[in-house]
């Protein structure tokens, strides 16, 4: 049976309690331990997959169609563990079981209430899988006081009484914020944050302690003192160059070895940290760099697209290189000589998005990879858009687009080269849709098998394999019955569904490096396994470096 860490964090959001949890996951591993990390997030939204990427940043998808939090993206990141459906949870999918139930009858007739029905869904969820792994690592989003997440620390109250002793330890990350008028560091803010906890019945084990400044030994005591925690389990917690620098951060603070005394496993086993050591010489001795332009409706808030700014670090790290991502509006792209923000880079790179804002800024930034023979990976919308690119310029139809661009107008105004999938394969069964379906849930989601063409450069980039399985999140598809004609203008179809109806990869003959991809193969990417696109795509970015 598992032991369970609980993380929770308090005084501020944004404390990075996800890289903290990723990286015990990760120091964890690396003492032999089998781990599984999940997310519990208290907001009401069923899932993030209908959230703006303004308001939330990306939302990542796992290999059986989950949407979830990007928190879940760092956790595969670190660990390797492919993050499934029942790793994560919303306070709106615990409310929404528990009303199906209740619908049902499954309460016999019961008053419904938090106490003690949502906090068993909750304790429930937690449940699952128990008997696979040694640790599993339970992230609780939000900040202790948040009035929506009190349902879930109630519940990891019960779910921790409820298990043997010594089973379950809590986790907290505070701040401490210095005072540069007093050259302090304040203690306070931490100390009635783990009040809060203790009024609800929860004491921390571990305290981990943002801090900008070096935490002194008796600041340090002062807080075990004030919190009834050990000194040794009071971790500092500072500011990093690099994500990648956690898990080793966090192992010369002490963290995993903090964790395991609380569980009483002594000895415990040495570490072995060689593959975060190999890790930390790719990114610090790095040699040159490339910049990437990443042109993108998003821009604004780089964490919409943080596994595409991840894997390319990742692909830097297969090459030694240092890979500089900048963000470029695709709108910007429309104005008046625009497309000149494009001069000077080494590769282009268009990620995906919804709706027609920005669209035709990046069919301009493929028209211009495509004529200046510049790296060029389209992910997602950024595949449909240099289809459309080659479908205007090469074959000859002017008036090309995407069906979804026509239904957010109202008014049919292209030739649908992209159009609305209704109907596509999904293991053993077919999936149908339509237009007036509910937007949540409802897309192609979730890893799917892509045949790739013998010879072509995809196949070359995976070592000439013939099929690849990458994750989806799309609703709209490039149409195959253009096929014929985009390929007799030197747009190749070198990837398509098994059953040969859904493009996945294409590719521009004679170019020097320009794939577009349906997928989103930058979210199996890791910083000691890269996608392999985007390894190869930083690999033709260092070559146009030498060749500027």
């Amino acid at each position: 049976m598992a032991r369970y860490i609980f993380i929770t964090g308090g005084v501020v959001s944004s404390l990075g309690k996800g890289l903290a949890s990723a990286a015990l996951g990760a120091l964890l591993q690396a003492r032999g331990y089998t781990v599984r990390l999940r997310k519990l997030d208290p907001y009401l939204n069923v899932d993030p997959g209908t959230m703006s990427p303004f308001e939330h940043g990306e939302v990542f998808v796992t290999d059986d169609g989950a949407e979830t939090d990007l928190d879940l993206g760092h956790y595969e990141r670190f660990t390797g563990v492919s993050a499934r459906r029942t790793d994560t949870v919303s306070a709106g999918r615990v409310y929404s079981n528990v009303l199906e139930k209740e619908r049902r009858g499954e309460y016999l007739g019961k008053t419904i209430q938090v106490i003690p029905h949502v906090t068993n869904e909750i304790k429930d969820f937690l449940a699952i899988g128990e008997d696979e792994v040694d640790f599993m690592l339970c992230e609780i989003g939000g900040t202790v006081g948040d009035i929506e997440g009190l349902p879930f620390f109630e519940a990891i109250r019960q779910f921790s009484q409820d298990r043997p002793r010594g089973q379950c330890i809590l986790m907290h990350l505070t701040l401490l914020p210095w005072l540069a008028a007093s050259g302090e560091l304040k203690t306070k803010p931490t100390q009635h944050s783990v009040k809060e906890l203790r009024s609800i019945g929860l004491q921390p084990d571990v305290l981990v302690c943002r801090s900008e400044q070096p935490i002194p030994d008796r600041e340090r005591a002062k807080i075990a003192l004030f919190c009834n925690v050990r000194p040794d389990a009071v971790i500092p917690a500072y500011d990093l160059k690099s994500i990648y620098e956690a898990p080793m951060a966090y192992h010369r603070a002490g963290l995993d070895r903090a964790v395991l005394d609380a569980f009483q496993i002594s000895p415990a086993p040495k570490p072995d940290l060689r593959r975060w050591e190999d890790v930390m010489d790719r990114l610090t001795n790095a040699e040159g760099e490339v910049r990437v332009a990443i042109v993108g409706k998003y821009t604004q808030l780089e964490d919409a697209y943080k596994s595409i700014s991840e894997a390319l670090t990742h692909g830097g790290m297969a090459n030694r290189v240092r890979v500089r991502p900048e963000w470029i509006a695709a709108e910007d792209l429309e104005k008046e000589d625009g497309i000149h923000l494009l001069d000077g880079y080494h590769g282009i790179i268009v990620p995906g998005g919804f709706g027609e804002r920005g669209t035709e800024g990046m069919i301009a930034a493929a028209k211009y990879a495509r004529e200046k023979h510049v790296p060029y990976l389209g992910i997602c919308l950024g595949m449909q858009m240099a289809v459309v690119e080659a479908a205007r310029n090469l074959a000859g139809i002017k008036d090309a687009g995407s069906e979804e661009f026509d239904h957010e107008a109202g008014a049919d105004r292209f030739t649908p080269v992209v159009y609305h999938l209704k109907e596509w394969v999904q293991g053993n069964y077919t999936v149908q849709r339509k237009l007036t379906d509910d937007k949540g849930g409802t897309m192609r989601l979730g890893a799917y098998t892509a045949v790739l063409k013998p010879g072509s450069r995809v196949s070359e980039v995976y070592d000439g394999a013939t099929e690849i399985e990458d994750r989806h999140r799309h609703r709209y598809e490039v149409d195959a019955k253009y096929r014929e004609k985009l390929e007799s203008c030197g747009l190749i179809f070198s990837g398509m569904s098994p059953d040969g109806r859904l493009p996945e990869v294409v590719e521009i003959e004679g170019h020097p490096w320009f794939i577009g991809v349906q997928s989103h193969p930058e979210l199996k990417s890791k910083p000691f396994a890269p996608a392999p696109l985007f390894a190869d795509f930083v690999r033709a970015a260092k070559e146009q470096e030498r060749m500027v």
